[in-house]
């Protein structure tokens, strides 16, 4: 193996020309940190509700739900303007803010005296959730050879999986210690938010100091600014385009929906079987995280395969897998570890497959010149899924039980995998031989 494909290549994965091993390697230590920060606002949340402002269980679901919908309409004002930032002044530093963002977010969090305040607060976690999602997503089709793409989503979605894993468990389980070790419930949540705010700072600085610098375009390739805030939904002209912002509509509500309603339902099924909110607020993340080892193990067997077929293929496949995880749900009767495993274990499947499916489509069709803007209109669509399935989910969970948001998601997945079929049929793949052999 010459110097030269050893430069461009990451272990198994190819690299695009002009990144190398150590940015390559910046993106994955990103991909880590990057879905655990943002979903640990849904097991602090839990907690804050539950030992900081004493919110009854009652109401959990449609405040948790709330919470999530404002997030999301600010999200979906702000993704287009952070894709045109992407595009413009260049990935890390959209990146390295982001992570600031949600640091700050978790000094605040724990201050809050009301449900009042967690809203204003929420703006701040939007704004980074904003820029972290887009420039991460934005980074991951930068950086791969077509023919690795595949892999290097896998490869991503596997350390993201296991960041929430680590980040959730541990830091979703520190309250329950650090109260048994004797410190005041309020004070552990300060605390562990704290250490989580502290964690988003270090990856900041070093997504600052690893990754590529500039955009991967020449000065006379850029758009103006006006250009990019039209083409990201203009390029949903290509089908396949189209396509994967509806899978990003049902991947982010599917994703949500498990961080928001898995939590809550494994919580409130523990205090009315008598816990203590750390011991409550352990179980909803326990099963939670099933779902994400799941998804973690699963990844790098579904990454590769989607190599070796056409990418919309590959999303049908993907929405039929989600829809058995969501709609088997109607059968968990037993919110715990030991009685759900199974359940979990299909819902982590089916959501890691449309994330990876959704991924490795659009970074295949998106134009490199206009990559941030289409993840940001991509980004957009992922936040009106999120606004609209958690704002219904909510009073689902409330209103007519807790697996009720899941056959939401479940019935979507399979109006989707519908559509699939329909664009794989009317539209020629792309062929093989087209893919890039770097």
């Amino acid at each position: 193996m010459s110097d030269l494909d050893r430069l461009y290549r990451l272990g198994p994965i190819h690299l695009a020309p002009s990144v190398t091993r150590l940015q390559a390697a910046t993106l994955l230590f990103s991909a880590f940190f990057s879905i655990g920060l943002m979903t640990f606002i849904a097991v602090g949340q839990t907690y804050i509700l539950n030992a900081h402002l004493g919110i009854s269980t009652d109401v959990q679901g449609t405040i948790s739900g709330d919470l999530v919908f404002w997030t999301e309409i600010i999200t979906l004002a702000l993704f287009i303007p952070a894709g045109i930032l992407v595009d413009r002044v260049g990935r890390r530093l959209i990146f390295a803010i982001g992570f600031l963002l949600l640091a700050v977010t978790y000094v605040l969090y724990p201050m809050a005296g009301s449900v009042d305040e967690l809203y204003l607060y929420r703006i701040v976690y939007a704004l980074g959730v904003v820029t972290v999602a887009t420039a991460l997503s934005t980074v991951m089709a930068d950086y791969p050879a077509e023919r690795s793409r595949g892999k290097l989503v896998a490869t991503v979605g596997v350390l993201s999986g296991l960041g929430i894993v680590v980040i959730n468990q541990f830091f979703g389980g520190l309250p329950k210690t650090l109260t048994a070790d004797g410190m005041d419930g309020i004070q552990a949540g300060y605390v562990t938010h704290y250490i989580v705010a502290g964690i988003a700072v270090v990856v900041a600085v070093l997504v600052w100091l690893g990754l590529q610098k500039g955009t991967p375009t020449h000065h006379e390739e850029r758009l103006s600014a006006r250009d990019l805030f039209v083409s990201g939904f203009a390029q949903a002209r290509n089908p396949r385009i189209l396509l994967a912002y509806l899978a990003a509509f049902i991947a982010r509500g599917d994703q949500s929906v498990n961080a928001t309603f898995l939590i809550l339902w494994g919580t409130t099924a523990g205090l009315a079987a008598g816990m203590d909110s750390g011991e409550a607020v352990k179980n909803g993340t326990l099963i939670f995280v099933l779902a994400q080892v799941a998804a973690l193990v699963w990844a790098p067997i579904m990454g590769p395969f989607m190599d070796r077929m056409d990418r919309v293929t590959g999303l049908a496949l993907s929405m039929a897998l989600a829809a058995v995880g969501n709609l088997a749900v109607i059968w968990m009767a037993d919110p715990t570890p030991g009685s759900a495993w199974l359940f979990c274990v299909l819902l982590g499947i089916g959501q890691i497959s449309v994330y990876l499916a959704s991924q490795s489509l659009v970074g295949q069709e998106a134009p490199r010149n206009k990559r941030g803007s289409v993840m940001g209109a991509f980004n957009v669509a992922g936040a009106i899924g999120i606004l609209i399935i958690t704002a219904i989910g909510g009073r689902l969970f409330d209103g007519v039980a807790p697996y009720a948001p899941f056959v939401l998601v479940g019935a979507v997945n399979v109006l989707l995998l519908v559509l699939c079929v329909a664009v794989r049929l009317s539209g020629p793949a792309k062929p093989a031989a087209a893919l890039e052999k770097v």
